[in-house]
């Protein structure tokens, strides 16, 4: 249901007071009796709210604790890359992580500038530092780097969020971050007994490496973007990074490659008064949300895009992009991923490797499917979550993973790994390239490929379970799907495990030649997501979503 101020600017009473937000996060302290206030992992780290005592000095104590006691058991030596995006809470929880890895000994590298840190750079410099000689990713073996990002990513300003990167550089394995969890949830009663030392102490310490992550990202994206095709063409590409990290990123990545970009907005306020309100009324900084980026899309049809042919958004942390294309508003990420991958599988990237395939969420559009395969391209279908990608970038198995909700990474040109969590600034780059090469912007190829493979209709909606539902999701079997048709069609597959590497999905899907819907539940919110599509019109996509969730609710209340 969306929020009747949807899309509207936010008000005074939309924003956080950000002194508050912040007190709470040392005065609060949370009951580790009480469910929603214990460390909890989701596809992502653990987030939370110190308004809701779910996100405080303890938890961050309790989690950096467990992860040096992590790294240390799995034999990880060398430093630890500290990143930070713009959210109120990150810069305290930052601080208090800084000082319970230098009591544990651990070097730490942070940012030279003390400036904010997109997550795709810790990702890349985990990645960079872990290189061997040859040019081949280390996984084992002595000095190997780790990381944590402190961010919520795009979610509202109250909230904070922590997130542990292993050597592989991307988030981490469920066995990786359950040992972490259920560590830290037993330190968490009595954090005020793990060791600290002072920040203003701890920061002076030899332990803390200054690292210029900005410089070093930069320097290496003409690795994995061909500037040279968009300094050619004249491209202006315009980027609003939403307050957040990547706002100082731009001005280099311009002057460094001989750019046309201008920055839509450089302010960077952790209440976000500048923004629209997302579908549910709170805001939210998310670039491919067509209401928290209807300000922008507004000033752009008041005149703006005189000066631009196209524009890129990130969120607060960097792993998220949104594009806008003139006279189409925010693109769908489901329909830029399918271009992406056309544009990136034939042709444009002869250094990948022959076979490597192109990774997709098993919830994002089925018009990728179509794309890949009008085109030969192997199809790797995996479980929600990036942290499903790690290993196959890593190894080169797949050359691309995108996920539905505007996240993705690419291969470097010469098929090694760029990145294994979500990069926001390559697929905005990457508008400009397929801009400039083609002569078309992604909006106007979707359209082309609408007309070779159909036009479909998506949607996700949310619903408010309880616990005892959401654990039920987690033993679906097909044999709970009694139903032959879904929307007039047969149904031709029940999943409870992801086609492309058999992990198991939490839930299931349900497909037919034409529709299919996916129900699984939140991993850090008492709510179920339904992902549905169909190919056959709005109406059907009504039936689709009305029968999912006459199946869901029978299956989970056998």
């Amino acid at each position: 249901m969306v929020a009747n101020n949807a899309g509207m600017p936010a008000t005074q009473a939309d924003l956080i007071d950000v002194d508050e937000v912040v007190g709470k996060y040392y005065d609060l302290v949370p009951d580790p009796a009480e469910t929603a206030q214990r460390v909890s992992f989701g596809t992502s780290g653990h987030r939370g709210s110190s308004l809701k005592t779910s996100f405080n000095e303890a938890h961050i104590v309790a989690i950096t604790q467990a992860i040096a006691e992590q790294r240390a058991k799995e034999g990880v030596t060398g430093p630890l890359y500290l990143g930070r995006d713009t959210h109120a809470l990150s810069l305290p929880a930052w601080k208090t992580a800084i000082e319970v890895l230098i009591a544990n000994g651990v070097r730490v590298r942070i940012d030279s500038r003390d400036d904010y840190t997109p997550t795709p750079t810790v990702s890349q410099a985990i990645l960079t530092h872990n290189r061997a000689d040859d040019g081949s990713q280390r996984f084992s073996g002595d000095d190997l780097a780790d990381g944590i990002v402190v961010t919520p990513s795009h979610n509202p300003p109250s909230d904070g969020g922590f997130k542990y990167d292993p050597p592989t550089g991307g988030p981490a394995p469920e066995s990786t971050t359950r040992a972490i969890a259920d560590r830290a949830n037993e330190l968490l009663g009595g954090f005020r007994l793990v060791k600290r030392i002072p920040f203003e102490q701890a920061i002076r310490s030899e332990l803390v490496e200054r690292f210029d992550y900005r410089g070093h990202y930069v320097d290496d994206l003409d690795q994995v973007i061909d500037f040279a095709a968009i300094r050619s063409s004249g491209v202006r590409l315009g980027i609003d990074p939403l307050g957040g990290a990547s706002v100082n990123y731009w001005p280099l990545i311009n002057e460094k490659y001989g750019l046309d970009i201008g920055v839509l907005n450089e302010t960077v306020d952790p209440a976000w008064p500048f923004m629209t309100v997302d579908h549910d009324g709170r805001i939210r900084m998310d670039p491919s949300s067509p209401y928290a980026m209807k300000g922008l899309v507004d000033r752009l049809n008041a005149g703006a895009w005189d000066s631009y042919d196209l524009v890129g958004g990130t969120d607060p942390d960097a792993d998220r992009h949104g594009i806008v294309c003139p006279g189409s508003g925010v693109m769908n990420p489901n329909h830029y991923i399918a271009v992406c991958v056309e544009y990136l599988f034939s042709g444009h990237r002869p250094g990948w490797p022959a076979g490597a395939g192109v990774g997709k969420t098993l919830v994002s559009s089925s018009l990728i499917d179509r794309v890949a395969a009008s085109i030969g391209a192997r199809l790797v279908e995996v479980p929600v979550g990036f942290k499903w990608f790690v290993e196959p970038l890593f190894k080169g198995q797949v050359a691309f993973g995108g996920e539905e909700s505007s996240g993705m990474s690419f291969l470097r040109f010469d098929g090694r790994v760029w990145t294994t969590d979500k990069d926001g600034l390559i697929p905005d780059l990457l508008a400009a390239e397929i801009t400039a090469t083609t002569g078309k912007n992604p909006a106007r190829l979707h359209q082309e490929q609408v007309e070779r493979f159909g036009e479909s209709w998506y949607q996700r909606v949310d619903t408010p379970t309880s616990l005892e539902q959401k654990a039920r999701f987690a033993s679906l079997s097909p044999a709970d799907v009694t139903e032959t048709r879904l929307a007039g069609q047969p149904i031709e597959s029940k999943l409870t495990e992801a086609p492309g590497n058999g992990a198991k999905i939490g839930g299931i899907k349900v497909t037919t030649k034409d529709n299919w819907f996916a129900a699984r539940p939140s991993g850090t919110e008492n709510i179920y997501k339904v992902y549905a599509e169909s190919f056959v019109s709005p109406e059907s996509l009504a039936k689709v979503l009305a029968e999912a969730d006459d199946v869901v609710g029978k299956a989970l209340s056998d």
